[in-house]
């Protein structure tokens, strides 16, 4: 499995290759986005256009993964010239530990299900069609677009408006368009699928926009990942004390809707088949801190692993002390 990473050091960007202990560079692409169009131009997959660019020219990975070197580790995928052309969504209720997490947040008995908890157990039915079958629709939600996403150590932020701030983590695909309409997946990302759990619990209703956060990806892109049964951690840390820690697992196997099935339901829309686009999707959680209690608060760390995604994507918690100001509009008549 080939890893790639983003790297920034003022205006210059480069591409670089996981090889452990080291990151190569490579020459002619300045973006994993230019890497795709460039195999999607020539019919060919992200690994054979690497092949013959990689250059002799290594960095030092733990110097640049700890934020001691020049070089900045960005999100793994963007849109370079327009950040508002990348889509950042995901699939909610893909696994069972988050159904149970929704329905005892909503503070319902078993006997009494949630929408939540129906729209759970229809995946569990129908999310596994046949092939050549359509399955049943998974929840979705949009987060936001390119300027949403975050890298490896960049703050995930409160904003004044918010009530909280919770890690989520996440696997999330990275697909790009084809001049055709076609979808095609780039890869897979460690993500950390930052929301408001504090103000969806007030009301299922307010999903939509507790999700529309700032989140993060990261730090490496794993082309063709192995995506069957994948073992992770979440982590949190207080002044450099884990406050609370949790085994994770995804992957296809341990979610009801199958991975075609889910990707059918985004790609269905014709306006996620723009050409030229970008989208990031997460596949969904199975545990969360603030299931068990925990509420994150100011330079907390969040920590995100997963066995065969490369190193763990870190990020602090910030949160942003303005003021909650009114936003005004002003007529142009």
């Amino acid at each position: 499995m080939m890893r790639l990473v983003q790297l920034e050091r003022g205006a210059e960007r480069r591409v670089g290759i996981v090889d452990e202990p080291s990151l190569r560079l490579i020459d002619g692409y300045d973006s994993v986005y230019s890497l795709a169009q460039a195999a999607l131009a020539t019919s060919r997959s992200v690994p054979a256009v690497i092949d013959g660019c990689a250059t002799d020219t290594t960095f030092d990975y733990d110097a640049v993964y700890d934020g001691k070197s020049d070089w900045r580790l960005c999100s793994p995928i963007d849109h370079p010239d327009e950040p508002a052309r990348l889509l950042v969504s995901g699939t909610g209720l893909t696994h069972l530990g988050s159904a149970q997490d929704r329905q005892a947040m909503h503070g319902r008995m078993e006997t009494e299900l949630t929408d939540s908890m129906k729209m759970f157990r229809w995946g569990v039915e129908g999310g596994r069609p046949a092939p050549g079958q359509i399955g049943v629709a998974p929840e979705w939600f949009y987060k936001g677009n390119g300027t949403i996403l975050r890298g490896h150590w960049a703050p995930l932020t409160v904003p004044p408006y918010a009530e909280d701030g919770g890690e989520e983590g996440e696997i999330a695909g990275v697909y790009v368009i084809a001049s055709d309409g076609s979808p095609w997946r780039v890869g897979m990302c460690t993500g950390n699928e930052f929301s408001d759990h504090r103000f969806e619990k007030r009301n299922y209703l307010n999903l939509a926009s507790s999700k529309n956060r700032t989140c993060s990806l990261g730090p490496e892109l794993v082309v063709d990942p192995q995506f069957d049964s994948v073992s992770g951690t979440v982590t949190v840390t207080r002044s450099g004390v884990p406050v609370w820690s949790k085994g994770i697992v995804t992957g296809e196997s341990e979610m009801c809707h199958s991975l075609r099935n889910v990707e059918h339901h985004h790609f269905k829309f014709e306006s996620h088949r723009r050409p030229g686009d970008v989208h990031v999707h997460y596949f969904g959680a199975c545990s969360l801190s603030f299931g068990d209690g925990i509420q994150l608060a100011e330079g907390d760390v969040m920590e995100v692993c997963f066995e065969g995604f490369g190193r763990p994507l870190r990020n602090p918690l910030h949160v942003d002390a303005g003021a909650n100001a009114m936003i005004s509009v002003r007529s142009l008549a």
